[in-house]
């Protein structure tokens, strides 16, 4: 079994899956096999699925006290249908067990936007050329953590204004026009600051953000520049990186731009996906 999960790992990378997810799929399908004991997947069967499904609702975590929260149980169950359809597709099982299976829909994160002031305030807090890029790659990119974690300086291509997502969620790719305040102020830090005279203590030549001793900078290391920002302009509420690509969502979506220019933006398939994002404002609501 050790083989074949490896396997699935590298049609994970294969296929262009993000890193962590290359590492959390495998994970999660080699728990269901170790609790469900698999020896042969040709007879791995629906009720198995179940079990191991109702299991995860009292599955206690690891490092600390409590149980799995609906959303991170709606990751084993997208592993399962991942690993199942890559074994059916390759012809390696005839049936998928987890077809026809209906699972319980996730809670949403009750998660709100920014305002159009708060936004404003972020910017304004910012001091160096480094916070005022961060901000505008979070929130006017709107990218995930891991996609600005992973940007790279020749995904910026300042004279045509475009910003390119090599690896988005799901293996999605995607292009993000900027506006020209939004490059100017990314060039900025890219010349002044990142290729400044440190760049002596620059050690990772590629990643767009560095941290202060010239490494890629973490989502762990944005998350905690865009805390301190939020505390220096006054906002007192939890603020992190995701609540930016929230943000800028809404705001567009608010501002006049179709639901599906708004999808594509964000790099998601589905529009339910970006209508969970978006917040339309209440006179859009009137509307509908």
């Amino acid at each position: 079994m050790l083989a074949l999960i490896q396997l699935f790992k590298d049609y994970l990378y294969q296929v262009g899956y993000s890193e962590g997810t290359q590492r959390m799929l495998p994970a999660l399908v080699a728990e269901f096999i170790q609790q469900q004991q698999i020896s042969d997947i040709s007879c791995i069967s629906q009720q198995q699925v179940r079990s191991f499904y109702a299991y995860l609702q009292t599955r206690p975590l690891k490092l600390r006290s409590g149980a799995l929260s609906e959303m991170m149980i709606s990751h084993y169950v997208y592993a399962l249908k991942t690993f199942f359809t890559w074994l059916e597709v390759t012809g390696q099982a005839d049936y998928n067990p987890i077809s026809g299976i209906r699972f319980k829909t996730p809670k949403q994160n009750a998660r709100q936007p920014l305002s159009k002031q708060e936004i404003k305030q972020l910017f304004e807090a910012a001091t160096t050329l480094k916070q005022t890029a961060l901000l505008h790659i979070f929130y006017s990119c709107g990218l995930r953590r891991t996609e600005g974690e992973m940007l790279n300086i020749h995904d910026i291509h300042f004279k045509e204004q475009l910003l390119y997502v090599r690896e988005g969620k799901g293996a999605k790719r995607r292009v993000v026009p900027l506006t020209e305040k939004v490059t100017a102020d990314l060039e900025a830090y890219y010349l002044q600051e990142r290729c400044s005279a440190q760049v002596k203590r620059v050690k990772d030549e590629e990643a767009f953000l560095l941290n202060r001793i010239g490494n890629r900078m973490t989502g762990d290391q944005c998350g905690k520049l865009l805390q301190q920002l939020t505390e220096k302009a006054g906002i007192k509420k939890e603020v992190t990186l995701h609540h930016l690509r929230h943000s800028i969502a809404t705001h567009l979506l608010q501002g006049g731009m179709p639901l599906e220019q708004v999808r594509d933006f964000l790099g998601h398939y589905f529009l339910e996906t970006t209508q969970g994002y978006a917040k339309p404002a209440a006179e859009q609501l009137k509307l509908l």
